[in-house]
């Protein structure tokens, strides 16, 4: 269980308390991570992804559940799928 204070103020109360699956469904719907990565990570989020060279800087953009939805070689580029698609995308370091 997980106690949240500051967290999405406006979906839940301070010091609520949530199992880890009801936290992961928060956002879901409305939030995508635009997460940085390297080739080297990306079959453990994409395992259909084929082979990728080795050293590749890439971006992932990932549900608010962490669900994979898009691997792309620019930020902009996941940025503006998480727009074509209605998602609030923020940074996830």
């Amino acid at each position: 269980m997980t106690t949240i204070t500051t967290i999405l103020p406006d979906m839940i109360q301070a010091d609520e308390v949530h199992a880890p699956e009801v936290l992961a469904a928060l956002g879901e719907g409305e939030v995508a991570y635009v997460r940085p990565m390297t080739s080297e990570e990306v079959a453990r989020l994409f395992p259909q992804a084929p082979q990728l060279q080795p050293g590749l800087a890439l971006f992932a953009l990932l549900s608010a559940s962490g669900a994979p939805i898009l691997l792309s070689a620019s930020r902009e580029a996941a940025i503006a799928n998480a727009r074509a698609n209605q998602l609030d995308a923020v940074s996830v370091h």
